[in-house]
C-alpha cells in the first residue's frame, strides 16, 4: 500500500511538473 500512495503521489507530481512546462513554452 505504501509503495502504491508513493506511486500515485509521483504521477501527480509529475502531471502538475509537465503543466507547469506546457505553461512556460
Amino acid at each position: 500500500r505504501d509503495a502504491k500512495r508513493g506511486l500515485a503521489s509521483l504521477c501527480i507530481g509529475g502531471g502538475m511538473g509537465v503543466a507547469l512546462a506546457v505553461e512556460r513554452g
